[in-house]
């Protein structure tokens, strides 16, 4: 083959590559919503109440508020007070402090904190993907410092996870 024969080549195949990708429609997207926004444009996340029996006072609020975000950053999708295409709602059923790892005196070493969150999730869109489950994360701490030293840094940690999950299983569909 001669030099010319070559290029027409490279030529012609990155025009095929070109016309190619920008011929067919392929939705990808690295936060892993698999949203169709042609279908869907709006969410109504309602307020999470805490009726766990232990309450921690701020956690309602920052769930709530961290949920909301969690949709912010991640999608286009518009927060609406009522009527969304989407609707989250449910409330905070357990926060939870469990003595782990006893050692030979007796006392434990460390404390795991457990909130658990039951969500109703509906999707006007596409009504077969609704459902109601609960979601539970939690963080383990050394019994050298108090619960109330470091319940504000585990609970935000726990709120991005429960967020996590619920987010992959609401608009990931994984």
């Amino acid at each position: 083959m001669d030099m010319k024969s070559n290029k027409d080549c490279i030529v012609f195949s990155l025009i095929a590559v070109f016309w190619l990708l920008t011929g067919c429609s392929i939705s990808y997207s690295f936060n892993g919503a698999s949203i169709d926004y042609s279908k869907v444009k709006s969410i109504t996340i309602r307020d999470f109440p805490n009726q766990a029996p232990l309450v921690y006072p701020p956690l309602a609020q920052s769930f709530t508020e961290g949920l909301k975000d969690k949709y912010i950053r991640q999608t286009r999708l518009q927060i609406l007070p009522e009527n969304g295409d989407l609707f989250l709602e449910g409330e905070i059923t357990g926060y939870n402090f469990t003595q782990l790892a006893v050692k030979e005196d007796a006392y434990a070493s460390e404390t795991r904190l457990t909130i658990t969150i039951r969500v109703r999730y509906r999707n006007q869109a596409s009504p077969e993907e609704d459902f109601e489950q609960t979601f539970s994360a939690y963080r383990t701490f050394s019994n050298d410092r108090m619960p109330q030293d470091v319940q504000d840094e585990l609970c935000q940690e726990i709120i991005e996870e429960l967020a996590d999950l619920i987010y992959n299983a609401t608009v990931a569909n994984w």
